[in-house]
C-alpha cells in the first residue's frame, strides 16, 4: 500500500464522521446487538453471498426502490429471534423524532442482519426476546468510540476453533474520503492460517493492529478448517465512507468489500453462512473522478473488512461458559 493509505484517527468505521457505533450485551445468554447510527439520514446498500441469511428491510435498498436513505443499520446475534433488536432502535429513533416523514408520523428506516449464536453456551431460556431490549440499549451507547472483540452483536461469535468477535477498522484514502469497516465474525470457517496464530487477514495488517505475526512459515493445509456442519454461522458487516454515493454505488461497494472477507475467512461465503455487507455513504465529500473513486473505495473497503475481522477475533476476551478458546488465550 502507498503511504496515503493510512487509519483514520480511531482506526474504527467511525472516523468517517457523523457515524456513531452502540453496542448492547447479555453475558448471561452470550449474545449482543451492535447499532450503527448517522447523525442524519445516509445512503445504503446490501449485498449478501452467503447461503444462509437472516435479514429485515433488506428489500428496500435495492437501487429500484423509492427509499434512498436510512436512519440506522443493526447487527444482532439470536438468529431469526435478533431480528427484533432493530424494532427496539426503531422505536427509539422514533421517539426521538427521527424517521421517514410519512403523513403525520415518522418511520424509522433500520434494516438489519442477524448471526446464529443459539449453540455457544449461553442461556437461552428467556421468558421474553430479549433482543428489542438490547436494540435499544445499543442505540442508547451509540457514540464514536467503542470496544472491539466479545461486545455487541460479537458477543456470543464463534469460529471455527476460536471465538468470534466484532472488529473494525478505517483507511484515509488520496482523495481525502474515509472508508471504515464494522464485522461482527461468526463464520463456520477459521481466521487464522493452518494452526495459527498467524491470520489469514495478514497480507492487510496495518502496524501491529492484529499481533504483527505476518505469515504463516509455511503453506497451511489446502483442507478447510470448519465448525461443523450445522447451518449455525454468518459474517455480518458494514462498510462506510464519507463520498456521496447513490444507492447503486453504495450496492457495488457492499459488493467489493466482500473481497475482504474473503481474503480474512477461509472458507468463506459457504451454504451454511449467511455473509451478508451493508454499505453506509454519508454524503459528505463528492466524487472527483467517477470513475477511479468508487473503484478505490471498493478496494479500501475490502481491505477494511479483512482487518476489521482479523481485529475483531484478536481482541476477543474468554468468558465463563465458552465453548472455544479466544486467540489471546491460545496463543498469549
Amino acid at each position: 500500500m502507498t503511504e496515503a493509505y493510512q487509519p483514520g484517527k480511531r482506526n474504527l468505521i467511525t472516523d468517517v464522521a457523523g457515524l456513531r457505533v452502540g453496542h448492547a450485551g447479555d453475558a448471561r445468554v452470550k449474545t449482543g446487538a451492535t447499532v450503527l447510527v448517522g447523525d442524519k439520514p445516509f445512503t445504503a446498500g446490501v449485498h449478501v453471498m452467503g447461503g444462509a441469511p437472516g435479514t429485515r428491510e433488506t428489500d428496500l435498498l435495492a437501487p429500484d426502490k423509492t427509499v434512498q436513505e436510512v436512519d440506522a443499520l443493526v447487527l444482532s446475534g439470536g438468529s431469526a429471534f435478533g431480528l427484533d433488536a432493530a424494532s427496539g432502535v426503531a422505536d427509539a429513533l422514533r421517539v426521538s423524532g427521527r424517521g421517514l416523514a410519512v403523513g403525520p408520523v415518522r418511520v424509522p428506516i433500520v434494516p438489519g442482519a442477524i448471526l446464529f449464536d443459539l449453540a455457544n453456551g449461553g442461556e437461552k431460556d428467556w421468558p421474553e426476546n430479549p433482543y428489542k431490549r438490547l436494540g435499544a440499549e445499543a442505540l442508547e451507547a451509540a457514540a464514536p468510540g467503542f470496544a472491539l472483540g466479545t461486545e455487541g452483536a460479537g458477543t456470543g461469535a464463534m469460529t471455527a476453533g476460536l471465538k468470534g468477535g466484532i472488529g473494525s477498522a478505517s483507511l484515509v484514502l488520496p482523495s481525502g474520503h474515509v472508508v471504515g469497516a464494522l464485522v461482527a465474525v461468526n463464520a463456520l470457517g477459521s481466521a487464522i492460517m493452518g494452526d495459527g496464530p498467524q491470520f489469514w487477514a495478514a497480507p492487510f495488517e496495518i502496524g501491529e493492529e492484529f499481533g504483527g505475526h505476518g505469515l504463516a512459515p509455511t503453506a497451511p493445509p489446502l483442507a478447510p478448517h470448519i465448525k461443523g456442519r450445522d447451518p449455525g454461522n454468518t459474517t455480518i458487516g458494514i462498510v462506510a465512507t464519507d463520498a456521496a454515493l447513490t444507492q447503486a454505488q453504495c450496492t457495488r461497494l457492499a459488493t467489493a468489500a466482500h473481497d475482504g472477507l474473503a481474503r480474512a475467512l477461509v472458507p468463506a461465503h459457504t451454504p451454511l453462512d449467511g455473509d451478508l455487507i451493508f454499505a453506509a455513504a454519508t454524503g459528505e465529500k463528492p466524487l472527483t473522478d467517477p470513475l477511479a473513486d468508487p473503484l478505490l473505495l471498493g478496494h479500501a473497503a475490502a481491505i477494511c473488512v479483512a482487518r476489521a475481522i482479523a481485529r475483531g477475533i484478536y481482541e476477543a476476551r474468554a468468558e465463563a461458559g465458552d465453548l472455544t478458546p479466544c486467540w489471546r488465550a491460545r496463543f498469549g
